[in-house]
């Protein structure tokens, strides 16, 4: 039997919710609530039957969605490791503004019930702070860069903020220097339960470190990729392929997929480092990849999303002195319309057969 309490200052839109109200309230969403609300009620049922297991599918950014089981008190754990690193208090007030169709949204709901926060709840759209009323303020917001970039000019409603599910942009990061949010950029993933690393951004970053959260700690392998080890959250070591610099058993920079290292000419090219500098030259979905080259091995190209439209400016890489010349793309290639992910990533590739095969 799981163990069902919920923290006695949890409360949903500022009405308190004991234990016992969750299948009601849960029932109610699912039955009358906004369509939004049913994956909210859905996720309550889960929460309070009698198993000790949640299903949950992984992103599909790099491979197909699968589902796995997260034992639910492995969740309790993590939301306990989020409200440590952040200092939540019961009574702090938190906005779900994401789908509880995914893992990140869920978590929001968790964090709210073990740590007894005042969870309100908006539409997952990509502007959730701009039908607000003026004077509504939160403790605690988790969004995804889309909405983050969307919510600039509403940014004051939120004191603490976590973003993830896609990496930032160089002009995102500038725009956020100049709000008193409190702004963390998160790694994680689905099978470490979202976040078990965060990064200071925004006014008074010291550093492009992520460090970890309690109880969590990191290790590489010989690939030089991280290895999480994180007990009170996953059963097994977690081996990634997210090539890393260890500063420390709990601090590293992430440095890049080791799926998507392009072996250019002998050096090795990492596309996130790369899109990175892009990002001051290029206003539209695009990415950097390697194809096959006879004389460097692989060369670097970049693909960008036309959306429909046949003329598009060529990015001035000169312009970009952080830019080295060998992480000029060697080829341009466009494509309307690029293969997305359910949670709306860019498949990196199933999109570039497709602007190969376009060719």
């Amino acid at each position: 039997m799981v163990d069902l309490a919920v923290h006695p200052n949890f409360k949903i839109n500022g009405r308190p919710i004991s234990s016992e109200d969750i299948t009601e309230i849960a029932y109610s969403f699912i039955k009358e609530g906004e369509p939004y609300k049913k994956s909210i009620g859905d996720f309550l049922m889960e929460w309070v039957d009698t198993t000790k297991t949640i299903e949950v599918k992984t992103s599909g950014s790099t491979g197909k969605p699968k589902p796995i089981k997260l034992l639910k008190n492995h969740m309790r754990n993590s939301a306990l490791a989020t409200g440590e690193f952040f200092g939540l208090l019961p009574g702090n007030t938190s906005l779900l503004c994401l789908s509880c169709d995914y893992i990140a949204g869920k978590m929001m709901l968790v964090r709210a019930m073990v740590l007894g926060l005042d969870i309100y709840l908006t539409e997952p759209k990509s502007n959730p702070l701009v039908e607000l009323n003026e004077d509504k303020s939160f403790d605690f917001c988790a969004m995804v860069p889309l909405q983050v970039q969307a919510s600039l000019d509403q940014m004051q409603k939120v004191k603490k903020l976590i973003i993830g599910g896609a990496p930032l942009s160089s002009r995102l990061k500038k725009d956020l220097v100049h709000t008193n949010t409190e702004i963390y950029e998160t790694y994680g993933m689905t099978e470490t339960i979202t976040h078990i690393a965060i990064k200071h951004i925004g006014k008074g970053a010291e550093n492009n470190n992520f460090k970890a959260l309690p109880d969590v700690i990191f290790k590489k392998d010989d690939r030089g990729c991280l290895i999480i080890c994180a007990p009170k959250i996953s059963i097994e070591k977690v081996i990634t392929n997210d090539v890393v610099e260890l500063i420390s058993e709990t601090e590293f920079i992430w440095l890049g997929r080791y799926d998507y290292v392009v072996n250019s000419g002998g050096v090795k090219l990492f596309p996130e480092v790369i899109e990175s500098k892009l990002n001051e030259v290029i206003d539209r979905p695009y990415f950097v990849a390697g194809i096959e080259d006879e004389v460097l091995g692989q060369k670097l190209i970049l693909i960008i999303e036309t959306d429909g439209s046949n003329e598009y400016e060529l990015p001035q890489f000169n312009s970009i002195k952080s830019l080295e010349p060998y992480e000029r793309p060697k080829d341009i290639f466009y494509l309307e319309h690029f293969i997305r992910t359910d949670s709306g990533k860019v498949h990196r590739d199933f999109t570039l057969k497709r602007a190969m095969n376009n060719t």
